[in-house]
């Protein structure tokens, strides 16, 4: 394959790309520069990428949105809309929390379980035998 047909497959895989963009290229590249180091050059397939996955972004704030019964959009629902994309740190912290927490609740639960092995051990013949006898001795009394 000759460069010259390569460079034309290219061009309209970008080009069945861009009519299908939520949001104009340009300005998305604007955006990523901006934040990005001086020194980054961005690919086409990045901006490509970049522009769906903030169009999927915005879809999933919207549905959100949806599931208020309300007309109008409030500030307030915004907010709570768009919370697990402007906190991630913070759920990310909690969620470390969580499972912090969780491994120690296993190892009590973990300890725990070694005390009553080592401890509290029953012989399931004698248990059985005395249940029995306890059992016989409550029917005797119950039919004095």
């Amino acid at each position: 394959m000759s460069e010259e047909e390569n460079f034309e497959q290219t061009e309209e895989f970008v080009d069945e790309d861009e009519e299908k963009l939520p949001f104009a290229k340009a300005e998305v590249v604007r955006l990523m520069k901006e934040n990005l180091d001086d020194d980054k050059m961005i690919r086409e397939r990045v901006k490509v990428e970049m522009n769906k996955f903030l169009g999927e972004v915005l879809k999933n704030v919207c549905k959100q949105l949806n599931d208020y019964p309300y007309t109008t959009i409030e500030y307030e629902m915004l907010k709570e809309s768009t919370y697990p994309y402007t906190n991630i740190e913070r759920i990310n912290q909690e969620k470390e929390r969580i499972l912090l927490h969780l491994e120690a609740i296993k190892a009590d639960c973990n300890a725990l379980a070694m005390d009553v092995q080592k401890t509290l051990k029953l012989k399931d013949v004698v248990e059985e035998d005395s249940f029995a006898n306890f059992s016989a001795e409550i029917e005797e009394e119950e039919e004095e």
